[in-house]
């Protein structure tokens, strides 16, 4: 994460900033990473790279941890109900079969994972557009919320909403892939797919 942030700050501003502009035709905030980083760092600084960390790791954290912990568990439920509903078992199914699973299994805990970090990816979103804002990450956080900042109205809770369902389709469909490809990878070096009781030899 102290190695993304900077960019992301920079690719929140990109999206985000002078969006009226762009839409017109014109110049936004940048043109690019390239462009956009030298420029958040001549008018912000080091500081400004980062004012967006606390949210990152608000968001970056959950995800990682339910991205892991949803997965085991669901992989382990398929298994266990195909076992008792079907009375077959992970070793009764193929290996495509089983990286069947592992997408099913990846895209819901990729679900969980874009529920569980979206008000963070937002706030996220609305602090980089506004470094100016005085008082601590907490008191940003906090005014953005209750009362908004200039032209951003205050969230409240359903707005760090907006967005959800593109982001969690996203979220969903990397997150499986990623799954996928990891237990694609294990089976063609004959290691098992992940989840479920070993095979008996």
């Amino acid at each position: 994460d102290i190695l993304l942030c900077p960019w992301e700050t920079t690719k929140l501003k990109v999206q985000t900033v002078d969006i009226d502009k762009w839409v017109a035709g014109e110049k936004g905030y940048a043109n690019g990473l390239r462009d956009g980083a030298s420029k958040l760092y001549a008018a912000e600084g080091l500081g400004g790279m980062y004012q967006i960390l606390g949210a990152l790791w608000a968001r970056q954290i959950p995800y990682t941890v339910i991205k892991f912990v949803a997965f085991e568990a669901i992989i382990e439920q398929i298994y266990g109900y195909t076992t008792k509903n079907w009375g077959r078992s992970k070793a009764d199914f193929n290996k495509t079969e089983q990286l069947g699973f592992t997408f099913l299994a990846g895209y819901s805990a990729g679900l969980i994972c874009g529920a569980v970090s979206h008000p963070a990816d937002m706030m996220a979103s609305l602090l980089s557009k506004s470094p100016e804002m005085p008082g601590s990450a907490i008191t940003k956080v906090k005014t953005l919320y209750t009362t908004g900042y200039k032209d951003i109205p205050a969230t409240g809770f359903a707005g760090l909403w907006k967005g959800f369902g593109p982001r969690v389709f996203m979220i969903g469909t990397l997150t499986a892939l990623q799954w996928f490809i990891y237990d694609t990878v294990k089976v063609t070096f004959g290691i098992p797919t992940t989840g479920g009781a070993p095979a008996k030899k």
